[in-house]
């Protein structure tokens, strides 16, 4: 895939390894990012995530073929809908949220005619922001789900798809509706809890933290704007994961109250079994 012109709006972590991969891959001849406080622009544009900084989304993505949303999951739809509006016929637009049901109804039959919008998720990232940790390999060998609707243009699928697999990636067709119930139980759940148990931590106790705590508490250092948003846009999804959660909890629990420690063990050798099987 050779991209005359490739925008992408929100140049932290994602949208900055997005440029990079680009580059590196020979992906895109030009690279436009667009961003909100011109520090952020100048630094993704320093550390050669992209070529150009615009603080206006829809001039930027104006002069793109195709065009990667990295922005905040409750902003990505209207600015998709804005910026759509004055695009090249052809322009392919696509995002990188966490979310993509919400997403994909605000946009379903809402784009002007030969414009189309693909929904994109890389499974790949972590708590960190900005273009300072960007990597150009992030999405190598790491699976996209991308979800089309019922009337996207096969050709906007393909494109996208080859788009997403010049970076590195694998690429894997869901339905947002199943992408969401999956994101509950395998992202967003395992967030909430992160956060949820790095927020019962008394002060008195931070130096006695060793790897355990720190490793399964990591992810909780993530922006909470941006996951207050993937909570609120998924919300049904995550609380479905909850109450599975509720359910397990309180098999431990009983076994607990009860010294039931067959149950016990077997519960924790079920979870070891699936941990395994998951690798390092």
């Amino acid at each position: 895939m050779n991209v005359h012109t490739l925008t992408i709006v929100g140049v932290g972590l994602i949208g900055g390894s997005i440029g990079l991969a680009a580059r590196q891959r020979g992906v895109a001849r030009r690279i436009l990012g667009v961003g909100r406080q011109k520090s952020s622009l100048e630094r993704a544009q320093s550390v050669g995530a992209i070529d150009e900084g615009l603080l206006d989304v829809n001039a930027a993505v104006h002069r793109a073929e195709i065009a990667v949303f990295c922005t905040p999951v409750e902003r990505i739809a209207e600015q998709v809908r804005s910026a759509a509006t004055g695009c090249s016929p052809g322009t392919l637009l696509t995002d990188a949220g966490s979310t993509k049901g919400a997403i994909m109804r605000d946009l379903e039959g809402r784009l002007p005619a030969g414009i189309a919008f693909v929904g994109s998720h890389p499974l790949a990232g972590s708590e960190k922001r900005g273009p300072d940790h960007a990597d150009a390999d992030l999405f190598e060998g790491r699976l996209v789900v991308v979800t089309p609707s019922l009337t996207t243009d096969p050709l906007a699928l393909e494109r996208t798809l080859a788009f997403w697999r010049a970076l590195g990636a694998r690429v894997r067709i869901m339905d947002a509706g199943e992408h969401d119930r999956a994101l509950a139980l395998t992202s967003h759940l395992p967030h909430l809890l992160a956060s949820a148990l790095a927020g019962i931590l008394p002060p008195e106790l931070h130096d006695l933290t060793a790897t355990g705590f720190r490793d399964t508490t990591r992810v909780a250092a993530g922006d909470s704007s941006i996951w207050t948003g993937i909570f609120a846009q998924n919300r049904d999804a995550v609380l479905a994961a909850l109450r599975r959660l509720d359910d397990r909890l309180a098999q431990f629990r009983c076994a607990l109250e009860t010294g039931d420690t067959t149950s016990l063990d077997t519960l924790l050798a079920q979870a070891k079994e699936i941990r395994d099987a998951l690798g390092s």
